[in-house]
């Protein structure tokens, strides 16, 4: 039995921590549609209270130069308002908005995102296409009974197709490929015309992007197919109104259905039970793309599956919030691993700075404080990744790295600000593309550079008697206080100190180092 308004925790592994009762939101700003998703958490379970769904089409709103249009990113502002509403009273560890590939691909996205991020009232992440996949998986396997099949899970998107394979809750194999029923029915279906050759072309088109799959998810790696969202869910419901297997979409249904938009010549002219009128003008590329899936994968039948990314999200944010079960602790402990870093180091540099943020934390609420300690965490445990590629310059290479990795649980703004903690641990502070406005992120570097400085020996810095101190909001100074004697007991450290002084003169911040 299929179960569509709850999602099931994996027993004993996490929400431990979580209240019974508490509201909990996703938010999903797809190609096609934008999508809130809220649930109420209760003994192990998220059960819906309320879903949204809005038709945005911001997906076709790219121009030529991969920029979104004023209208498109009007539409999209004005879902999210709504939505925003609807959140008010929130708090922040109880929402999660995500983005997925039309925001990926669009050059002008900050522009769309500074003013998305106060309407909603809560920050939207950018996502990569494999972290995409991996929460859509989540989504999909929280829903289903638990069971040890093999799963071969299909998403197909407005701008995106994911495809994953996986086991009970543990995605193992997630792949994003640049085909969806929103590009693909501008391209290959302009005004909505449908004919014989619209379809093959559109099909064989399909096949060349998606065609490097054949062996990853080749037959025999997967015991049951699962479609999930959007156009496969769309064409689920129409073949059950039809008559067909309710929840399945077989290969003899999809030449059924391509035959009935054929004989309806246009979009605009389709009449299926089962089908919502916003799903037309995108069914044509829907329907080819998850043709050419089937032909590839030698699929024979798919189940729709109810679980979709939002309610990965739902799930990964719960997560987020418990250091023990965070995917990015584990991603962090795999980079690190994998470029091989000196891990007492990078312990040494993690615990000081730590210890720095707490002394200046200058009020933040415990929540806050603890989610930035993390992040300063893992930049310190990976400051020393480029330095497997080039001891000159390292910081340049982590940064590097950081911004082009494939890490799970990582959004690409997350990344990208890891990235320059990384790139900011040493050298000038003025090549950071950082808002220098944000002291969060400003406190965080600072106590990450002064904590390489004091490890600068590669052993336990003496921290006796060190004391750092921020100034109340609004000011910008940062004080370390040193106990007599410590500048004549490590001259070298005393010396790096002095310049940091002078690195951050270049900046609207001021540090001052009193005992030198």
């Amino acid at each position: 039995m299929r179960v569509s308004r709850e999602c099931y925790a994996q027993p004993g592994k996490r929400n431990s921590d979580m209240q019974n009762g508490t509201l909990l939101a996703a938010v999903d700003l797809g190609s096609n549609s934008f999508r809130l998703e809220i649930g109420r958490f209760d003994h192990g379970r998220i059960h819906r209270t309320e879903y949204l769904k809005e038709t945005v089409r911001q997906g076709n709103g790219l121009d030529a130069d991969r920029n979104l249009t004023l209208d498109a990113m009007q539409r999209g502002w004005d879902c999210l308002a709504r939505f925003g509403e609807r959140l008010a009273g929130f708090k922040r560890a109880q929402v999660r908005a995500v983005a997925t590939q039309t925001l990926r691909e669009a050059r002008n996205r900050d522009e769309f995102l500074a003013r998305a991020d106060k309407i909603l009232g809560f920050p939207i992440d950018v996502i990569s296409g494999r972290e995409e996949a991996r929460l859509i998986y989540q989504g999909v396997a929280h829903v289903l009974p638990q069971s040890d099949e093999r799963r071969l899970v299909v998403d197909i998107g407005g701008r995106s197709t994911e495809m994953i394979l996986g086991q009970g809750l543990e995605a193992r194999t997630m792949e994003s490929y640049r085909v969806g029923s929103v590009t693909w029915s501008m391209k290959y279906f302009p005004a909505g015309q449908f004919s014989p050759r619209a379809f093959e072309m559109a099909e064989i088109a399909a096949k060349a992007v998606l065609d490097e799959a054949v062996n990853i998810y080749r037959a025999g790696s997967w015991d049951v197919a699962y479609g999930a969202s959007g156009t496969i869910g769309a064409v689920s419901d129409v073949l059950t109104a039809a008559g067909w297997p309710p929840g399945f979409v077989t290969r003899e249904g999809l030449s059924w259905l391509v035959d009935r938009l054929l004989k309806a010549q246009s979009a605009d002219r389709v009449r299926l039970d089962g089908m919502k009128d916003d799903r037309r003008a995108v069914i044509g590329g829907g329907v080819s793309v998850l043709r050419a899936v089937f032909d590839l994968l030698g699929i024979e039948q798919m189940e729709a599956a109810q679980g979709a990314l939002r309610h990965g999200v739902l799930y990964d944010l719960l997560d987020r919030e418990q250091e023990l079960t965070d995917l990015r602790s584990t991603t962090v402990q795999r980079l690190a691993v994998k470029f091989d870093t000196d891990a007492a180091q990078a312990q040494r540099v993690s615990k000081v700075s730590r210890q720095l943020f707490l002394m200046a934390r200058n009020g933040l609420p415990t929540a806050a404080s603890e989610r930035f300690q993390r992040k300063l965490e893992w930049a310190a445990q990976l400051h020393e990744i480029g330095s497997l590629i080039s001891h000159s310059d390292y910081h340049k290479h982590g940064a590097y790295i950081l911004d082009n990795a494939d890490a799970p649980g990582f959004a690409l703004p997350e990344l990208h600000r890891l990235s320059q903690l990384v790139l900011g641990h040493r050298g000038k502070l003025r090549k950071l593309d950082i808002d220098f406005e944000d002291r969060g992120f400003v406190q965080q570097l600072l106590c990450l550079r002064m904590a390489v400085i004091l490890c600068h020996a590669r052993r336990e810095p003496d921290l006796k008697g060190l004391q750092l101190e921020s100034g109340a909001e609004p000011g910008r100074i940062f004080v370390l206080n040193c106990r007599p004697g410590w500048a004549e007991a490590f001259p070298q450290s005393a010396y790096l100190l002095r310049e940091e002084v002078l690195a951050w003169q270049k900046t609207p911040w001021t540090l001052i180092v009193s005992g030198l």
